[in-house]
């Protein structure tokens, strides 16, 4: 049985994606991360860095249980385990992985500041808003411009770079970006959207996810909190 730490953010539904597309069985445990549980010693000892998702596998590569944080780790243990969404050949395996730290590098990052800064900030800063937004839209150009050459964003089968980018563009409005400037980017989305097991991994405590935040939860998660050394 694999173990879910995790909260419903774009980087909770990568994994709760893959385990869905997997059909591996798996047990969600809640990590508030407005409330701040993910600085909990226990939580900690899993994730040292305080971020969700993480994950506890009871049966590890041998046969003893292993822990893993990092949501670009977590697809490719679970693509190494189960033989599924990262291709064999070594070409491909790498266009497939280079896709996937696009995601962990650029997409997330970026994205996530752009949502931050025209979202959540408690100040509107132009400059910020200008940098991070902009950058949205280069990053969706870049998406758009490769799969208007190919089907899927690594190769001509659904990856796990698919599942890594998916869940971030499901607020593109909120970063400022408009569908109709990219046509090939948004082909793509509805066919992964369609996916029944994308819709199961998105609807995990999709329930709890709340579009406001309160001035504890920003505290908790933008404020001195989260930057203390642990």
């Amino acid at each position: 049985m694999i173990t879910v730490y995790t909260w419903p953010t774009p980087n909770g539904h990568k994994v709760h994606v893959m385990l869905e597309e997997c059909d591996l069985p798996y047990e969600v445990v809640p990590v508030n991360i407005g409330a701040g549980d993910q600085f909990t010693p226990e939580f900690l000892r899993i994730s040292p860095n305080n971020k969700i998702p993480a994950i506890v596998d009871d049966q590890g590569p041998d046969g003893q249980p292993i822990s893993l944080f990092e949501s670009g780790a977590i697809l490719l243990y679970l693509a190494a385990k189960t033989g599924k969404f990262l291709p064999e050949g070594d070409r491909a395996k790498f266009e497939a992985m280079q896709w996937l730290m696009f995601q962990m590098g650029g997409v997330g990052p970026m994205l996530g500041q752009a949502h931050h800064f025209r979202m959540y900030a408690p100040e509107k800063i132009p400059y910020a808003i200008d940098r991070y937004t902009n950058e949205a839209k280069r990053l969706y150009g870049v998406m758009d411009k490769r799969l208007g050459t190919s089907r899927y964003i690594a190769a001509d089968s659904y990856t796990i770079a698919d599942i890594a980018i998916f869940p971030w563009l499901r607020s593109a409005a909120n970063q400022g970006v408009d569908w109709a400037d990219y046509p090939a980017l948004k082909r793509w989305f509805d066919e992964i959207a369609a996916r029944p097991a994308v819709q199961r991994g998105v609807a995990v405590l999709a329930e709890r996810r709340s579009t406001t935040r309160t001035q504890q939860e920003r505290d908790v998660l933008f404020g001195a909190q989260q930057y203390q050394r642990r």
